[in-house]
């Protein structure tokens, strides 16, 4: 427990944590280990998601909400599809080259929705099985089989094909049209797939493929306040869910006497300074109403918003201060803050819990919400059902906080550790050596 979490905060962080897990929980296919993007009936699997859920595990294990055997019962099943998985690239396929189509059928495993082969969401999906790989230690045969096939699934992603040809990593690839005509620029959540890039044994990127990167990178001052430039909250949470970047900087960081950890906390205090100002007047918004980012929202579609005439943008990135922005807030994005800025994100959620209880079903928050908009029955707008992106990153980030388990684990892999210092990061916890992930 920090310093400034209060019992009741713990309690209520526990119960937050162990609904969020009950996600990955109930919607699991045993078969497979497969896991839906939402509880929404018919949907289909994210391979994101699974990364999530393969991270998850440990921390029910060490919680006491599920045991070691069912955890390891459900790594092994996810490992072993994606070991076998068609990896053809053909339309009807799984993957290709080692990487994984973003959104597959959860009983067959194809894809589906001519979704791309997705390489940030195939790296937070290895993200996830190096993570089971680090704790699942023991010498038993199947934790020992868990850890061959985590090792032989990283080592099979080629991560030089997905630069083609280039200096950067492209976004994703489809079979009708091959890469897709744009790659990463400016900062995003995908230092943990540069990484993974670099420390790859078998088809590493160069050094130069980080940087030319970074090179893109938009440093700003909002608010009086310099900080690395990204709109979502997400963007600011998804690599911090595996890598602890407190005291670890890159050329970028060093320059300029900052690391990305404080980047994310820079970002929550601007976000919060945004809704204070609300510039466009939406209802909610104030310094304890805040959270933009990539989520589910109204659309322009909507049947049941009444009062609204403005643009609507559906599930989208919404972010600070340039928007995209339709008066729809992520709570669990809030709730994901809770590592770089505990009493801000703690104050947030409490107080959109209390003016808008309806946004926690069945002790889960709904991806979003939008004060601004009234349903049939006056009510504000609230997204329907749960994500598991959203789910998964809540429970990781309060565990970060709680005990730093992910971290811990994370810190014990050597191909993410060697590709961290590959990209240039240095200090603080990489000066010691590797050691095995806490389990």
């Amino acid at each position: 427990m920090t310093d400034s979490a209060t019992p009741m905060d713990e309690t209520w962080l526990d119960d937050m944590q162990r609904s969020a897990f009950g996600y990955f929980a109930q919607l699991v296919d045993p078969h497979n280990g497969l896991v839906p993007d939402t509880s929404r009936a018919n949907s289909p699997v994210s391979i994101a998601v699974v990364g999530f859920a393969l991270s998850s595990y440990p921390v029910g294990v060490a919680r006491g909400w599920m045991s070691r055997a069912d955890a390891l019962r459900h790594s092994l099943a996810a490992l072993r599809f994606l070991r076998d998985s068609d990896q053809s690239g053909t339309p009807q396929a799984t993957g290709y080259k080692g990487f994984y189509y973003h959104f597959l059928d959860i009983h067959s495993g194809a894809r589906v929705w001519q979704s791309e082969l997705s390489m940030i969401d195939t790296a937070l999906l290895i993200a996830g099985v190096l993570a089971a790989a680090s704790y699942f230690g023991d010498d038993t045969p199947d934790e020992i089989e868990l850890r061959h096939i985590a090792d032989a699934l990283y080592r099979r992603v080629d991560w030089c094909w997905a630069q083609d040809g280039g200096d950067t990593i492209r976004q994703g690839w489809k079979p009708e049209c091959g890469f897709l005509h744009y790659g990463w620029e400016g900062y995003s959540e995908a230092i943990v797939l540069y990484a993974l890039a670099m420390g790859s044994p078998t088809h590493p990127i160069s050094g130069h493929g980080y940087h030319a990167w970074t090179a893109t990178y938009q440093w700003e001052n909002l608010y009086d306040g310099d900080f690395l430039y990204a709109g979502p909250l997400f963007v600011h949470h998804f690599s911090h869910a595996w890598i602890d970047f407190r005291g670890i900087r890159d050329a970028f960081m060093r320059e300029k006497c900052s690391d990305y950890f404080e980047n994310s906390r820079r970002a929550v205090l601007i976000q919060r300074e945004y809704a204070r100002l609300n510039p466009y007047g939406f209802a909610g918004y104030d310094e304890s109403g805040w959270g933009l980012s990539a989520c589910d929202g109204p659309s322009d579609e909507q049947q049941d918003v009444a009062n609204e005439t403005r643009r609507l943008f559906g599930y989208a990135a919404r972010g600070v201060p340039y928007g995209p922005d339709d008066g729809t807030l992520s709570a669990p994005a809030v709730l994901a803050s809770l590592p770089f800025a505990p009493e801000i994100a703690l104050e947030g959620i409490h107080s959109m819990l209390l003016r808008y209880p309806q946004i926690l079903t069945d002790g889960r928050l709904a991806s979003a919400f939008n004060p601004s908009l009234a349903t049939a029955d006056g009510a504000a707008w609230v997204s329907a059902g749960h994500y598991g992106l959203d789910q998964g990153i809540v429970l990781m980030m309060i565990e970060n906080h709680r005990s730093g388990l992910i971290w811990q684990l994370m810190r014990g892999c050597p191909y993410l550790v060697d590709g961290l210092r590959r990209a240039g990061f240095r200090g603080g916890w990489l000066l010691q050596p590797t050691h095995h992930g806490a389990r």
